[in-house]
């Protein structure tokens, strides 16, 4: 009897092992890796932010000159997206999402906000600097060499009513070449309805990605990408890639504030054209945290794309655009 009970008690040790090994395996399971290239770094100002809704350009509000300006940002929706409340708290939910679903991200914006979060997660800030107003190219240059931006964006031009292709931008490119810094510059969406009202140099003319031809010409080994995909300028965009071997796309933005069929038709396209390895994971990320996983739904839940072409865009094609080492990265799938 007691050698029965013996021999059970070892049985019962050896299946508790087995159960918890088996719990720590899927407690250390790694996701696999995302880029996502496009977040903005900002100062939380609590008595401007809002929860909003995703997709909320579905129906886009109007107005009149002697009426109150539309509001885009709307919570009639099952589960608005919570703005973070403080600087902090937007770090920390940031950080906590991009540990649990391990992503790194490219992040321009505030250099002080940039520093918190290169000190806080190392290995997962690619930070990004743009052309502030009156620095010089020499300062431009130094900030490129000095380690710590590895990026040239975002550059906006198109907000001041300008081309990319602008000369006043020229030289600023031309280090970006030199340093072989890639380069993203907003293009296409951004008036949400209203441009006239908040940002009334922008010009959606400035947006057309044929604007950047010039700026590519007089820059042969530049690398861009576009952002926003150019979108709504598909065209334009199709043929700018096609006549250009080293210009990328980013999805973000549109990927959720316009309708969902809307965003299907575009990213669809842009593959159906050929160009599913030049296509970036992008989310434009600002005070509400939970975009990211809002964003990543919408290509893993995108039903014409193939597990192989989701992992181009989520990964595979930002490691060949910035020139990674994929062994730096963590759950790659072999």
């Amino acid at each position: 009897m007691n050698q029965l009970i013996k021999k059970t008690s070892l049985l019962t040790t050896a299946l508790l092992t087995c159960i918890a090994s088996l719990s720590f395996a899927q407690e250390k399971k790694v996701h696999p890796p995302i880029i996502d290239v496009h977040v903005h770094a900002m100062k939380v100002n609590p008595a401007f932010t809002a929860d909003m809704c995703p997709w909320f350009l579905s129906s886009m509000p109007g107005s009149g000159p002697k009426q109150d300006p539309p509001s885009f940002i709307n919570t009639d929706c099952a589960t608005p997206l919570k703005a973070a409340t403080s600087d902090e708290d937007f770090q920390n939910q940031l950080m906590e999402t991009a540990e649990r679903l391990n992503i790194t991200f490219v992040a321009s914006g505030d250099a002080e906000v940039l520093h918190k979060w290169k000190v806080a997660a190392p290995e997962r800030v690619m930070p990004s600097i743009g052309v502030a107003p009156g620095m010089t190219v020499e300062a431009f240059k130094d900030s490129l060499s000095n380690g710590f931006y590895v990026v040239m964006g975002e550059i906006a031009p198109q907000y001041q009513g300008m081309s990319p292709s602008d000369m006043s931008l020229d030289e600023y490119f031309g280090v970006a070449e030199e340093l072989g810094i890639p380069v993203g510059i907003h293009m296409g969406t951004g008036g949400n309805g209203m441009a006239n009202i908040t940002s009334p140099k922008y010009r959606a003319s400035m947006g057309n990605p044929f604007l950047l031809e010039d700026l590519l010409a007089r820059h042969p080994n530049l690398k861009i990408w576009v952002m926003h995909a150019g979108y709504p300028m598909i065209d334009e965009m199709i043929a700018l890639m096609g006549a250009n071997a080293y210009v990328y796309v980013d999805l973000a933005g549109f990927i959720w504030s316009y309708p969902l069929a809307e965003i299907h038709m575009y990213l669809e396209r842009l593959v159906q054209a050929g160009f599913g390895k030049r296509i970036l994971y992008g989310t434009d990320l600002m005070m509400w945290p939970k975009l990211l996983e809002t964003s990543i739904g919408v290509i893993e839940n995108a039903n014409y794309l193939s597990e192989d072409q989701k992992r181009d865009i989520f990964f595979n094609n930002a490691v060949r655009f910035f020139n990674l080492d994929p062994n730096d990265f963590e759950g790659i799938e072999k």
